[in-house]
């Protein structure tokens, strides 16, 4: 029979998944001689044999893949014969532009599940076990091609039993490029406060669950970086976390042992449940479950208030990792499992940093001696619409990139770094048709999150060696991530905000202008100078777009002050309607001396640092202060977090906003607010008023949409993180014949600004 060469090129997410051994397994059982080959564009393949088993390799070969490897292309061509002699797995090359998908942290697979707790297995209780199926991917890269050199395991010498296994095609730890065992691999040790060594390996982690049962902060280095871990059934022991970590109110992400135990305190859908149990392992945020009065008694876990206050939902993940797994199966109870962090500052990835950035919080460090490359997260998800949502980005997500489409080739072939927001920072690379997402790296507020930043915006290019063409940025001149992109010496785009938003929004959902985007927040810099934040943007075919729409604007006096004290929007709201009547309604005073009503008065009447906003973001904001919900915020967003918990179920009505005709089209708002103070005066329920507030909103967006008529409507934007906000719109857009479209994989807040601005970037004129 005569023979054929076939050469394949495949590219994606197939490094460290256990592609070669696929591949050779496949190959051998097919009786076809050649290699297959790691590179920095992917992965090569050259095959011998009949032309009949050639066509059924590469047709299995899509078909049977591993279950983690992701192929975005499959390039082959047939060639003449050389005369392999048998199959070969052969070393990784080096050379070349470097395309390969670099996998995120995946979550224990079931194998090495089952391994860490068999007493007989030589990996019991080894809190580092993985396999090419699972474990630290982006945390421990250094370097592509993903190999063992160019990881943080590289100081780690594999015994003869791990170094067979790494070499065996066979095995399920070929090549798996974090293979330990307890007798080469990282260690355990638990440290007191001042660093000094209590106990080692098993011992550590027993020592650990006892001093966490025993009310105390313990510190643990985990996949991504450090996590503070406490008794959440514990009151005093989580309300002394939230003092020394300084962070008031902010709810607490909870872990916990099973997903039965989960059940025991939350509802969850199948959804919920796969998401919960996916590779990714992220946060999910899901509703309590509400017991009668006569059977709390007999719950399985009483949760202590402080966890999460005055809040419907609970965030809770799974164990991910070995050491997660071990932990939680000593316990048996939830825990909380926090960012190891100030509020405000970066997570701590080594453990001599987290000795005195954690100084004064945790009582003991749980450490290891494998380093972490790079601080990631977990991510946080929330399904909305019977679809996941990811509201932060990192952990088992990062850095997978999204494909693009452009109709200009010669436009996307420009390589853009962008440098996103100052808020919920991360950074984005797009090469040719990827858009390349880093973990999620968080406000730039202090020093440390800065310097983050820069770590992660000179980390991303290094890794694929990108020479950047063209950086992308945030309009508003103020942000250090804007200065940033100035002070590199390459030519810059600034994207408005909004329009980032919109874009990135179209792109993973893989939609072409035009289109309609609604995008509404708290805060982004406007082409007029002013801060918008409820904005209806017309996205035509040339890239560009035209602000139709957007809701009226009124004063924050103080500025950014008023992102943290809602009852300014408030008064600036009733100033914009009401002018010198703001006043008098005594119920509205606000908890404010004298002397600072006079100050707040002569912002407003003078102009004076009272910007103006068409912000929804802070609209939400002012009704809570006017509902008495909420007139200082400890965290970015609580009060519209609060005046959505309030919503009552089932109300259809609706306050009346109210949109102008004239272009831009203005939607007003005066008509729902004084209805609402109407209802208020009256003594109305805050649930009840809660509703139609937010039906009041939907309407506005549908009553733009039929104005417009455009039929696709894109939501972006913080305020579509509201879960009955964006299902209520879905569900009136659907039912007025419109084709919504909302975020899943990118965040809808400015975690997704950044690849707004690399798409937009990519495409706009030169």
């Amino acid at each position: 029979m005569n023979c054929e060469r076939l050469k394949v090129t495949v590219r994606g997410a197939v490094q460290g998944v256990g592609f070669r051994p696929f591949v050779y397994r496949l190959a051998s059982e097919l009786k076809l001689k050649g290699w297959v080959s790691n590179s920095s564009q992917g992965v090569f393949i050259e095959l011998e044999g009949p032309r009949v088993m050639l066509d059924e390799f590469a047709i299995r070969l899509t078909k049977e893949k591993p279950p983690l490897a992701v192929i975005q292309s499959f390039e082959s061509s047939f060639l003449d014969t050389i005369g392999y002699g048998g199959f070969e797995i052969r070393e990784s090359e080096t050379g070349g532009n470097k395309s390969a998908l670099i996998l995120p942290d995946i979550a224990t697979c079931v194998d090495c599940f089952r391994e860490i707790f068999d007493s007989t297995n030589r990996r019991s209780r080894y809190p580092f076990t993985n396999c090419t199926n699972c474990g630290p991917r982006f945390s421990i890269i250094e370097a592509l091609p993903y190999d063992r050199a160019h990881t943080s395991m590289r100081k780690f010498v594999m015994c003869p039993e791990c170094d067979h296994e790494y070499h065996d095609p066979l095995d399920r730890r070929f090549h798996a490029q974090p293979n330990a065992c307890p007798k080469c691999g990282p260690q355990l040790r638990l440290w007191d406060e001042n660093g000094a060594t209590i106990s080692e390996r098993d011992n550590a982690l027993r020592s650990a669950a006892d001093a966490i049962r025993d009310c105390k902060i313990v510190a643990i280095k985990g996949v991504g970086g450090f996590q503070l871990i406490v008794d959440a059934c514990k009151e005093d022991a989580v309300i002394r976390l939230r003092e020394r970590k300084r962070r008031e109110e902010k709810p607490f992400a909870l872990m916990y042992p099973s997903l039965d135990a989960v059940r025991a305190d939350c509802e969850v859908s199948e959804l919920e449940e796969r998401v919960l149990l996916s590779p990714e392992s992220p946060i999910v945020l899901l509703l309590r479950r509400i017991r009668p009065a006569e059977t709390s008694a007999t719950c399985l876990y009483q949760l202590a208030d402080s966890v999460a206050p005055r809040n419907p939902n609970l965030g809770v993940m799974l164990p991910y990792s070995p050491l997660h797994h071990l932990l939680m199966r000593e316990l048996g109870f939830p825990v909380v499992a926090t960012s190891g962090n100030l509020s405000d500052e970066p997570l701590c990835v080594d453990e001599h940093e987290a000795l005195q950035r954690l100084r004064g919080i945790a009582d003991l460090f749980l450490v290891h001696d494998r380093p972490i490359a790079r601080h990631v997260d977990d991510s946080i998800v929330r399904v909305m619409c019977d679809r996941e949502m990811v509201l932060r980005r990192a952990r088992g997500y990062a850095p997978l990139p999204i494909a693009v489409k452009s109709k200009n080739v010669n436009r996307e072939s420009r390589t853009v770094l962008a440098v996103g927001a100052h808020l919920k920072n991360s950074v984005a690379l797009k090469i040719d048709n990827n858009v390349f997402i880093s973990q999620h790296i968080g406000d730039l507020e202090t020093k440390q999150a800065y310097a983050a930043f820069q770590r992660s915006a000179h980390d991303l290019p290094r890794l694929y060696d990108a020479g950047i063409d063209l950086i992308a940025c945030d309009m508003h001149p103020d942000y250090l991530s804007t200065k940033f992109a100035m002070q590199l010496g390459l030519p810059n785009k600034p994207i408005q905000h909004h329009f980032a938003h919109v874009v990135a929004c179209m792109a993973e959902n893989e939609i072409e202008a035009s289109a309609l985007g609604v995008a509404w927040d708290g805060t982004g810099y406007g082409l007029d100078g002013t801060i918008w934040g409820g904005e209806f943007l017309l996205v035509k075919n040339d890239g560009s777009f035209e602000r139709v729409a957007h809701f009226r604007q009124f004063r924050l006096p103080g500025g950014d002050r008023a992102i943290k004290e809602p009852r300014r929007s408030a008064l600036g709201l009733l100033y914009e309607i009401l002018g010198n009547g703001a006043w008098s309604f005594p119920r509205l005073a606000f908890d404010l001396s004298e002397e600072e009503k006079s100050l707040l008065w002569q912002m407003l009447e003078k102009q004076i640092n009272a910007p103006l906003t068409s912000s929804v973001g802070r609209l939400f904001d002012a009704a809570a202060a006017l509902l008495g919900l909420r007139q200082i915020s400890s965290f970015e967003g609580q009060a519209a977090m609060e005046l959505e918990f309030t919503r009552r179920v089932g109300v259809a009505d609706a306050y009346s906003f109210v949109v102008t005709a004239a272009a831009p089209m203005v939607v007003d708002y005066e008509p729902a607010i004084r209805e609402l103070l109407d209802d208020v005066a009256g003594g109305e329920d805050v649930d009840l008023i809660s509703a139609k507030f937010h039906n009041g909103l939907v309407e506005a967006a549908v009553d733009v949409a039929k104005k417009i008529g455009e039929s696709k409507i894109v939501l972006s934007g913080g305020c579509f993180q509201n879960r009955y906000l964006t299902e209520r719109i879905v569900e009136r857009l659907r039912e007025e014949n419109f084709r919504p479209y909302w975020h899943q994989r990118i965040p809808p807040n400015d975690g997704g600004i950044s690849a707004g601005q690399c798409v937009a970037a990519g495409q706009s004129a030169k």
